[in-house]
């Protein structure tokens, strides 16, 4: 697999300095008779958009409107309505989270987990300025690209802008949190708990 472009990459020390995750979410690092608990997990959604939601609205609004006035085939309409209605219900549940063990990124029928222990690598990045190729964007439920820097990845994601996550093992994971630079910060904290010495990039400006 290809190394991840230079101009996607950041130093590690601005993971450090940037906005820290809101108390509901910070890792609890507490004893419990002598002994460390394990991190609490670590949830964020997905970065969404109103007008995308209402756009899904009023597309099935409208081929509803048009089965029922029979413009249409009602059949059709249904079918339409059905693939759209599953296709909002992936949008608005796309979430990530992290636990002792695993990075999840998950969404209506499709998920991607990377053991915290594989990840290697954390960059921001654009699906534009990867150039993804792909069948109508992506395929399969992990939303497969192909990109001629990185060759195939996934994405579970919102929006272009996100960050890239690389493990030891596995093609990329795409992903657009609410809040990149807390989720970045927090998963640096959880990897270097495996190995301290690794070196996580990114954070996004």
């Amino acid at each position: 697999m290809s190394p991840i472009p230079d101009e996607v990459r950041v130093s590690s020390s601005a993971a450090a300095t940037t906005t820290k995750p809101s108390p509901e979410l910070a890792v609890d690092t507490s004893t419990d008779g002598g002994r460390a608990r394990r991190p609490r997990p670590y949830r964020m959604p997905a970065r969404y958009s109103a007008g995308i939601v209402v756009f899904y609205f009023i597309l099935i609004g409208a081929i509803t409107y048009l089965g029922t006035y029979h413009v249409t085939n009602p059949l059709v309409a249904e079918v339409l309505d059905a693939a759209l209605i599953v296709y909002l219900g992936r949008y608005i549940s796309t979430r990530y989270w992290l636990d002792s063990r695993n990075f999840t990124a998950a969404r209506l029928f499709g998920s991607r987990r990377i053991p915290i222990e594989e990840v290697r690598h954390v960059a921001p990045a654009n699906l534009r300025d990867l150039a993804p190729v792909s069948f109508i964007g992506s395929w399969g439920w992990r939303g497969r690209m192909w990109s001629p820097r990185l060759g195939p990845f996934d994405t579970v994601h919102t929006s272009s802008d996100g960050l890239l996550v690389t493990g030891g093992t596995g093609v990329p994971v795409f992903i657009s949190p609410k809040d990149p630079d807390a989720f970045v910060a927090e998963l640096s904290r959880r990897v270097r708990s495996f190995h301290p010495d690794v070196d996580i990039e990114g954070s996004p400006q």
